[in-house]
C-alpha cells in the first residue's frame, strides 16, 4: 500500500545536552522535499558531513543506537527518530553542533513538541509502505522480538525486572499520532544507581539526572513516575525509533525484554526481506 509523504513545514530550534555525553547541543530541524528521508547533518565538522537514518547506517547498540557515515556520526537517535516515525515524518534535515541530540526530559516530548510547533506538511508524493508477507523474529537467549503481518502498526511488549517496584510489565498499543502522543512520548529512560558508576566510566549517562531519567536504587525510586509502567512505555518507545530506520511498514511487533541490538537486528531483516519482495 501507498500514502502520501509528509514533512515539518518550518524550521524549529532546540537547544540541550545530550544524554550520554553530556555535551551541549543546538538542534535544528529543517523541512526537506519528498523522497530525502531523514537526514543528520553535523555542521560543526568540515564540509558538513551527512548519514541518513537508515540501518545500513547502525555501527553500535550499546545504550543507545548510533549512525555513522565517513566522518558523520550520532548517537542515542532512538528517541527523536521515534517520534518522527509516530508523526509519520518522512523528510526532514536534522542539523547538529555536536555528536548526540539533546536529552530534553528523557523521553521523545521535547521532539513531537517541535514536529508540532513546526507543523506537519503533507507532501504530493506518495511513499511505500511495506506489508510483511510472513512473520520476521530474533533470538537472544531469554528475549526475542518478532514482527508479524498486520493491518497497521500495533506493538506488545513485556518486560521482567526483578527490582521490587518494576517486576513484570505488558504493554500492548495500536500505534496511531494519538496514542503515541498520548500514551508514549513523555515516557522517560530508565536507570539504576548500580549501574551509574559503570556507565560514566564508560562515558555514558553523563548528562542523565532524576528528571530527564526514572532512576532507581535498590529498593526505591530516586525520581518522580509519570506511570508506574514508565519503563515498558519507554521500552515501546525505543522500539519504534530503531525500526524506523527500515521506513514505514504496517506490523505487530511483539518483544519481550528486548535491547537496541535485537531491534536493529530485526530492522536488518525486514530491510532484507522488504528488497526480496521488491525484487519479485
Amino acid at each position: 500500500m501507498k500514502r502520501l509523504q509528509h514533512s515539518i513545514k518550518k524550521t524549529v530550534v532546540y537547544k540541550g545536552n545530550g544524554l550520554h555525553s553530556g555535551i551541549p547541543v543546538t538542534l535544528t530541524m529543517h523541512p526537506a522535499a519528498p523522497g530525502t528521508g531523514i537526514i543528520f547533518r553535523r555542521i560543526d565538522l568540515p564540509n558538513q558531513p551527512e548519514v541518513p537514518a537508515h540501518i545500513n547506517y547502525v555501527t553500535n547498540t550499546l545504550r543507545a543506537t548510533t549512525l555513522e557515515r565517513n566522518l558523520a556520526k550520532v548517537f542515542t537517535v532512538e528517541h527523536i527518530l521515534s517520534g518522527l516515525y509516530a508523526l509519520q515524518i518522512d523528510n526532514c534535515i536534522i542539523e547538529m553542533d555536536s555528536p548526540e541530540p539533546p536529552v530534553g526530559d528523557g523521553s521523545s516530548k521535547v521532539f513531537v513538541d517541535l514536529i508540532l510547533e513546526a507543523g506537519i506538511e503533507t507532501q504530493k508524493e506518495e511513499i511505500e509502505v511495506f506489508e510483511l508477507p510472513h512473520s520476521v523474529s530474533v533470538y537472544e537467549e531469554d528475549k526475542f522480538i518478532a514482527a508479524l503481518p498486520y493491518k497497521g502498526l500495533r506493538v506488545t511488549f513485556t518486560s521482567v525486572n526483578p527490582h521490587p517496584l518494576l517486576g513484570t510489565q505488558v504493554m500492548d498499543l495500536e500505534i496511531t499520532s494519538n496514542s503515541y502522543i498520548k500514551e508514549i512520548s513523555s515516557a522517560r529512560t530508565i536507570g539504576f544507581t548500580k549501574e551509574i558508576e559503570t556507565m560514566r566510566k564508560m562515558g555514558l549517562g553523563l548528562g542523565g539526572t532524576l528528571e530527564n531519567a526514572v532512576v532507581y536504587s535498590e529498593k526505591d525510586c530516586l525520581s518522580k513516575p509519570r506511570w508506574s509502567d514508565e519503563l515498558v512505555r519507554h521500552k515501546i518507545l525505543d522500539i519504534l525509533g530503531d525500526v524506523s530506520l527500515v521506513g514505514p511498514f504496517n506490523a505487530h511487533i511483539i518483544a519481550v525484554l528486548g535491547s537496541h541490538k535485537l531491534n536493529a537486528d530485526l530492522s536488518a531483516k525486514l530491510i532484507q526481506l522488504r528488497n526480496e519482495y521488491e525484487c519479485k
